[in-house]
């Protein structure tokens, strides 16, 4: 048992360590479209399905909660939250528009929209994306294997180097707490 978890830890500490060398440019840049849409006024929204779903919602509560600093709060909606909504829109328009609905709702010129998304391939994030970059808005997306096709429709896609999706998902919320620490400090340090 022990050997399995070490085996487990070093898997993911290799991630991390390809993370550190291959995508702290990508990073950055995300840090820097972030902190361009807050100061153009514009708002986050973030989706996911599962899993990234709740990283979606993760990201959204430290941008408008805190991350480690007492700070105002910055506007960020994760749409993976209302079940109300999900489910309409999946019952009334199917499962493929549940996010881009909300974007075609919610997104105004310059904000920023992020997908999470593990294998690249979501259709529901690819629709919302696509359609984001229709009306005006940057796109994001944090996504793991080969980038699948959301990483050709995204101004910036961030490929978490693994195809296993456990590591893809410890690489996304470590990148996620790194551009939360990151933006905060940029914007209320003094």
């Amino acid at each position: 048992m022990i050997d399995k978890i070490k085996s487990q830890l070093t898997a993911h500490k290799e991630v991390v360590n390809r993370i550190e060398k291959e995508l702290s440019p990508q990073i950055a840049e995300m840090i820097n479209m972030i902190l361009a849409t807050f100061g153009r006024g514009g708002k986050l929204l973030v989706m996911g399905n599962g899993g990234s779903a709740a990283d979606a919602q993760h990201f959204a509560a430290e941008i408008v909660g805190r991350f480690k600093m007492e700070r105002a709060a910055l506007p960020a909606i994760a749409l993976s939250t209302d079940t109300s909504i999900l489910t309409a829109i999946g019952n009334d328009y199917g499962f493929d528009k549940v996010f881009s609905r909300q974007v075609e709702a919610l997104a105004a010129v310059g904000d920023l929209v992020i997908g999470i998304s593990t294998s690249g391939n979501s259709p529901n994030v690819i629709k919302a994306l696509e359609l984001a970059r229709e009306r005006g808005c940057a796109t994001a997306a944090l996504l793991g294997k080969d980038g699948g096709c959301i990483k050709d429709i995204s101004d910036l896609a961030i490929v978490v180097p693994t195809d296993d999706t456990p590591r893809v998902q410890e690489g996304h919320i470590t990148i996620i707490h790194i551009v939360c620490d990151l933006v905060e400090k940029a914007m209320f340090s003094r």
